[in-house]
């Protein structure tokens, strides 16, 4: 029996005559940047997450990329993130000429240690950014300073005043493709953020600042439209689905996410002994599993890591972070499992072990 971490063309048999619809709509249309479905978008993901301004962009990285750009930041300044994330996190804050600054995670929910944060700020700190990991609301820090949400897994879950969200095809809302946006309270780092996506052009030709092609295609819009309205029936399939991995594998050795409010559990993330095994054990039983993730931040060899030890400066260690990477392991989620999915992986690890 096949258990994959997504299942896409299940997702799209389901809703296939709405999303042809939309995408004749847009090819007749020959508008296909921009425009009036990505209007229309960014009117309802605002109106999901009660904020005033959405900025639809080309991806998730992107959009971590416009909102720091926004808020001024650039060389010899310095952003605090978790060292436990994806790459993009990270590589948004460098591509600005900017320094991350690795902070650890809280074991019990891998998100971003408020402490930790609050005691990497200087006075180069001109922002923290931390992540909604797998779909579980983050405890924000209590600072004055600028807070920039990576909220990539975390479709719909509560956020503060400056965020971003990756449409990635896996994620809880999925394009076709690759697609993001800023959710902006302030009006006018708003507008600062749709100048940058367009070239800092406003009106056309007249560029103000020197921005970049980070806009979102009319496409990728009408298809996330047709989807959207699940989402809530989706998150709350995925809600089922975790309540019933902690039946399923109860009294195993495993280490089980907990649930919270607003958790819209983008992954099922365990903390597996003997991890590396039990992946092989899973995948020869057509079950697949992902590591979130296998190296920390601090040290990926492109910010002077070596892989294993201390940080760059052969002082940091950052020992939560490293630890989850050696244990975390992503099970199945998603909305299109079916009991009997659910049952073949909780036979399986229950077999391993």
């Amino acid at each position: 029996m096949r258990v994959g971490l997504a299942d896409l063309p299940a997702q799209y048999a389901a809703l296939k005559s709405e999303l042809d619809a939309a995408v004749q709509r847009v090819l007749a249309s020959g508008q296909f940047i921009l425009g009036d479905e990505v209007s229309a978008f960014e009117r309802e993901v605002a109106a999901d997450h009660q904020l005033a301004h959405a900025v639809g962009v080309s991806s998730g990285s992107d959009a971590l990329l416009a909102a720091l750009w926004a808020l001024g930041i650039g060389p010899g300044d310095e952003v605090i993130t978790p060292a436990f994330s994806f790459f993009a996190t990270a590589g948004a804050i460098v591509r600005l000429g900017a320094t991350p600054v690795f902070a650890d995670i809280d074991p019990a929910t891998f998100n971003l240690d408020a402490a930790s944060a609050l005691a990497k700020v200087t006075s180069r700190t001109k922002a923290i950014l931390p992540v909604h990991l797998f779909g579980r609301p983050c405890e924000l820090p209590s600072t004055t300073l600028p807070i920039v949400e990576d909220a990539a897994q975390a479709y719909g879950t509560r956020l503060g005043s400056l965020a971003t969200l990756s449409f990635f095809p896996t994620k809880n809302l999925g394009a076709a493709g690759d697609a993001g946006m800023v959710l902006v309270a302030d009006p006018a780092l708003a507008d600062k953020i749709r100048l940058i996506r367009s070239h800092g052009a406003k009106p056309k030709y007249v560029h103000h600042v020197v921005g970049a092609n980070l806009r979102l295609d009319a496409l990728q819009a009408a298809i996330l439209r047709v989807k959207r309205p699940h989402v809530a029936s989706w998150t709350a399939m995925r809600r089922a689905n975790a309540e019933r991995y902690r039946e399923l594998l109860a009294g195993t050795p495993l280490v089980l996410p907990a649930d919270t409010a607003n958790h819209v559990w983008h992954h099922f993330v365990v903390r597996a002994p003997d991890r590396d095994a039990l992946r092989v054990h899973l995948a020869a039983r057509d079950i697949e599993t992902e590591v979130y993730y296998p190296r920390a931040l601090h040290l990926q060899p492109c910010f002077g890591g070596e892989g294993s030890g201390p940080g760059p400066d052969k002082t940091t260690s950052l020992p939560e972070a490293e630890r989850a990477c050696c244990e975390v392991l992503a099970l199945p989620i998603h909305a299109q499992l079916d009991e009997d999915q659910l049952q073949h992986v909780g036979d399986s690890i229950r077999a391993f072990y």
